[in-house]
């Protein structure tokens, strides 16, 4: 992994082997504030690395030579180069960058009695490509959707609770001291692997799905979901947009995706809030009736089992 030292010429904390507090050197020419500390800890065919901001920075590089698996803990990032625009990465998000693909970050909110904290997953293109493999073995795809592999793009999406469980799971192994220590990271790394395919494959899909039209049924499945998440979901009429009975295209869509149509009409709902939360000033209540909700209450609980926050505080965390 590379980093460079932000333009305002604080520098950051060496690597670390074990957790230390954060000391404020004096401000004179000689001495300069420590704006970031790294703990590393290594694993089998992985290493996991906790990075605490404390100060505001700009520009700062990042890359690394395998897949390198991002998860914000605490805070925002702006991530700059990934992708065609800035992204602002927070909390309950992953962000997934291909080998010696470089970004450079900004953070604005970093406070000593704030830091902003997140993790990376180095990941071996090795282990990523045998699991493909398998899979390619076990689960065969259809023809027209292509075999299961790792495509070395930029990947920025919401996940799951239960991929942020895994994660929290993850990171508790590394710290320990455990006979099994190594066999249980494997296979914690491995889930990640396969929840990582199977991201980008829907993420594949949903491009398709844009498309006009899209070359396969599950595509224009998933495209008349994305224009409608906020009508009464039609298992009959998503099968007729699929041109597949409705028992073919739910076995499929769990399959691919990874969800029932109803699960994932309702990740695309709160999707969709996000985005207008960060786009767009219409008041919460406006939000969640548009996108089908009946009660405000229930959009509130539903949105914050899935990322941690009210609808509210993740709004004022943007524009904190």
């Amino acid at each position: 992994m590379h980093a460079v030292t932000p333009p305002d010429s604080r520098s950051r904390a060496p690597r670390a082997d074990n957790a230390r507090t954060l000391e404020q050197l004096a401000d004179t020419p000689r001495t300069r504030r420590l704006i970031e500390n790294r703990i590393c800890y290594a694993g089998p065919h992985a290493e996991l690395s906790i990075y605490d901001t404390w100060w505001p920075a700009q520009d700062v590089a990042l890359s690394a030579e395998r897949v390198l698996y991002c998860g914000m803990l605490q805070g925002r990032k702006v991530m700059n180069g990934a992708t065609d625009t800035p992204e602002t990465f927070l909390p309950g998000e992953s962000f997934v960058l291909a080998p010696h693909q470089e970004v450079r970050i900004d953070f604005p909110d970093a406070h000593p009695d704030a830091p902003t904290t997140c993790l990376t997953i180095d990941l071996d293109p090795a282990r990523i490509h045998a699991l493909s493999e398998r899979l390619n073995q076990t689960q065969p795809r259809e023809r027209e959707l292509g075999e299961w592999r790792y495509h070395p793009q930029a990947l920025h999406v919401p996940h799951s609770p239960t991929t942020q469980a895994l994660i929290e799971r993850l990171m508790g192994l590394f710290r320990e001291n455990h006979p099994d220590r190594d066999a249980l990271i494997g296979l914690g790394i491995d889930e990640l692997i396969v929840r990582l395919l199977r991201t980008q494959s829907r993420e594949l899909l949903l491009a398709d799905a844009r498309q006009a039209p899209p070359r396969h049924g599950l595509a224009a499945a998933l495209s008349w979901l994305e224009r409608h998440p906020e009508l009464p979901l039609d298992g009959a009429q998503l099968a007729r947009e699929a041109c597949m009975s409705k028992a073919r295209l739910y076995r499929l869509f769990q399959r691919e995706v990874g969800y029932t149509p109803g699960e994932y009409q309702q990740r695309l709902r709160l999707a969709r809030a996000r985005q207008w939360l960060r786009e767009a000033d219409a008041p919460i209540t406006e939000i969640c009736y548009s996108l089908g909700y009946r009660s405000l209450s229930h959009f509130t609980r539903r949105f914050k089992a899935a990322y941690g926050l009210t609808p509210g505080d993740y709004r004022r965390l943007l524009i904190a």
